[in-house]
């Protein structure tokens, strides 16, 4: 999932970053409010977490001007006034939750999953498809019944085809959610991992469940492919 992290101060905005990252997040980040508009009308974010104290444009006005341009993407502001104006404040800006400054970062982490959850539309705590469940809390995936043992980037890949079950995912959606603007959508990494997950997830079970859709991208069905593997 790709998240745009908004700080204005370096060393905040690295710790942040690689932590998210760790996490098996794509992260960009903008270091003001301007360069924060310009990245979200430019690219499809999945969560924005927010910072109130930027330059050139505040975090009230960012998500302001996000939601009268439309955009429903779920945003967590940051903040280091912690008064109940400015909670109201970001709330009624759009914000659709607040966290005070300092926080612990294992939070922020349990409200980017349940902003994440959350999203555009409503998903469960899990979701199966077959005999596969992918639990989206926990990040614990099983087939059968048995554990799977996945790589952070392996789950995050298999997360984003889930959370779009049976519809086909083009690699550029892929690499732009899954990994980050730096990934050339025809590297062969996303060939790489998901022949790995192919390998994880579907030998020794039926029905396969990932499947190519040649020059059109990858999904996630237990109805198979309609066309290609």
């Amino acid at each position: 999932m790709r998240i745009l992290l908004v700080e204005d101060e370096p060393s905040a905005a690295k710790i942040l970053a690689k932590g998210l990252r760790e996490d098996t997040y794509a992260v960009d980040v903008a270091a003001d409010g301007e360069q924060a508009l310009m990245q979200a009308y430019l690219n499809d974010y999945d969560l924005i977490i927010l910072d109130v104290m930027l330059p050139r444009k505040n975090g009230f006005e960012v998500c302001r001007e996000l939601r009268a341009s439309g955009s429903a993407v779920p945003i967590l502001m940051l903040t280091a006034r912690d008064a109940v104006e400015d909670r109201i404040g970001g709330l009624d800006a759009g914000a659709d939750d607040y966290l005070a400054k300092p926080f612990d970062f294992d939070e922020l982490l349990a409200r980017a999953r349940a902003l994440l959850r959350r999203g555009k539309t409503l998903h469960p705590e899990s979701i199966n498809i077959a005999n596969l469940s992918v639990n989206l809390r926990a990040r614990r995936v099983t087939r059968g019944g048995l554990e799977l043992d996945l790589t952070a980037k392996e789950y995050a890949l298999l997360e984003y085809l889930a959370r779009r079950v049976d519809e086909v995912v083009g690699r550029a959606d892929i690499a732009a959610h899954v990994w980050d603007e730096s990934l050339d959508p025809f590297s062969k990494v996303i060939e790489v991992f998901i022949q790995r997950l192919r390998r994880k997830i579907d030998e020794g079970h039926a029905p396969k469940l990932i499947h190519t859709r040649r020059g059109e991208g990858y999904l996630l069905s237990a109805k198979g492919a309609g066309g290609d593997d």
